[in-house]
């Protein structure tokens, strides 16, 4: 049997061993063993004024932080996995992957497809406009012809005299 583990061993054995807080400051902890000193009637709140080299009124600050502090740290944890944004967002990018590789690969399908077939792959998609607006296209001489014709027609269809208006020469 361990020395240690024996009966008179556990009794002589100091209790509380286990650091309350180790990644406090010493600041911190001093502070907090003068509010507790205070609230077990051991010091008067100037006394711990005092002590602390504070105004009464920054203790009191100080003194409400702490007891929020308290109480917020005695409040009960939710069971379970809580959510987490960056595991939610590492989750959300490992399906954005999952779906990229998916539609390559349904993209790839569709060529093969198509090439046995016998189609011809669609035409690329045309370049995205960097947000400025093209110049305005000018009128092609064709359709201009073709609109002074129109009108050339719908005029001769309107004048039952009989003289053939294609003959003449079109107005621009």
């Amino acid at each position: 049997m361990n020395v240690a583990t024996t009966p008179a061993a556990l009794a002589k054995r100091p209790r509380n061993t286990v650091p309350i807080a180790p990644q406090a400051s010493k600041e911190a902890k001093r502070l907090a063993a003068v509010i507790l000193e205070v609230l077990a009637g051991l010091r008067t709140l100037p006394q711990a004024a005092e002590v602390l080299q504070l105004s009464l009124p920054r203790y009191y600050q100080l003194e409400a932080r702490g007891l929020r502090g308290l109480l917020e740290a005695c409040e009960p944890k939710p069971k379970g996995r809580q959510p987490n944004p960056a595991r939610e967002l590492a989750a959300m990018q490992r399906e954005n992957e999952r779906l990229r590789r998916e539609l390559a690969r349904q993209q790839s399908l569709v060529r093969l497809s198509q090439r046995s077939i016998g189609l011809s792959p669609p035409p690329a998609p045309a370049p995205k406009s960097s947000g400025k607006k093209g110049r305005r296209r000018k009128p092609l001489v064709r359709a201009l012809n073709l609109a002074a014709r129109l009108k050339q027609e719908a005029n001769a269809a309107e004048s039952p005299s009989g003289v053939d208006a294609s003959a003449q020469p079109a107005s621009p």
